[in-house]
């Protein structure tokens, strides 16, 4: 992945998923913010941002752009990400959520034959401590350092960067990868990025309830990363057979076991890869002290 300052950013759509204020934020990080995409409304100005109607247009007089962030209707994302493929770029985040999961499908089926990441949707992004911020982290809770945070939530995220900001324990990348129903990139990729970044010495990974992405992290955990791991659970006393709205799936399922997705049955799957369960977001940075050289 390319996350320096001199990456260049694209915005497509100006919605409620994004506002003036995470703009403002992004450039005053210093991330290289070249221009929007938004229909119908290019040669004006949003956000002191040059805006175009096409992705194509932006190429043309920016060159290759490096990332887009996608904050347009739940409905649009699937064609505005196929826009920017079309358009070469392949780090894609996406802000929106409630994306339909067939469009999810598609997307992905396209991305994966394009060697395009996929981060979203339903994603605050992702920030690089001192260097780049991509979506809407709120860049004041982190420092950088050495522990990469990989989660699916979103203010659950931001807290836990905090609690390692407040111990001294400074965040080489956090991602969040969503919390919709099927999401772009998975735990599985995020922690073979961080197990190979130079600058990451640790990680902690934030699961919840819904679907198995957590037990097969524990399993490849297990399996493939050397770096220590840090693991916290939320919803743990979350009542059964409940839907989580945020994450768009159900935490049993008929024809299977009745603890599939459920927080106990992720709290078994790392216990049994004998990575440390902090059993609360302030419990992490203690836990980390004991891991990171």
């Amino acid at each position: 992945m390319n996350l320096t300052p001199n990456s260049k950013v694209l915005i497509q759509g100006f919605s409620e998923y994004i506002s003036e204020t995470h703009v403002a934020q992004m450039k005053a990080y210093g991330t290289n913010l070249v221009a929007g995409v938004n229909p119908g409304s290019g040669g004006q100005q949003l956000y002191d941002l040059p805006i175009f109607d096409l992705v194509e247009e932006v190429i043309a007089k920016f060159g290759a752009i490096d990332t887009t962030i996608i904050c347009v209707h739940p409905y649009q994302v699937l064609d505005a990400a196929l826009e920017a493929i079309a358009s070469d770029i392949r780090q894609i985040i996406i802000i929106s959520g409630g994306v339909p999961p067939l469009d999810m499908v598609q997307l992905l089926r396209k991305a994966e034959s394009c060697e395009t990441i996929v981060v979203g949707p339903n994603s605050p992004g992702i920030i690089v401590p001192g260097k780049i911020l991509l979506g809407t982290h709120p860049s004041e809770l982190y420092t950088p350092g050495a522990v990469g945070i990989v989660s699916r939530s979103s203010t659950l995220t931001y807290e836990i960067a905090w609690e390692l900001t407040k111990a001294g324990l400074g965040q080489s990348i956090s991602a969040s990868i969503g919390s919709d129903a099927i999401v772009g990139s998975s735990f599985l990729q995020w922690l073979q990025i961080l197990d190979e970044d130079e600058a990451t010495q640790a990680i902690v990974l934030v699961g919840q309830p819904g679907g198995g992405s957590e037990e097969a992290a524990a399993r490849y955990i297990t399996e493939a990363i050397d770096k220590p791991v840090i693991a916290y659970i939320a919803g743990t006393q979350a009542p059964l057979a409940k839907h989580w709205r945020q994450t768009g799936t159900l935490a049993t399922f008929v024809g299977r076991d009745p603890s599939f997705g459920t927080a106990k049955n992720k709290l078994a799957a790392f216990q049994e890869a004998q990575v440390p369960v902090a059993e609360r977001p302030s419990q992490i940075p203690e836990l980390m002290k004991n891991v990171i050289k």
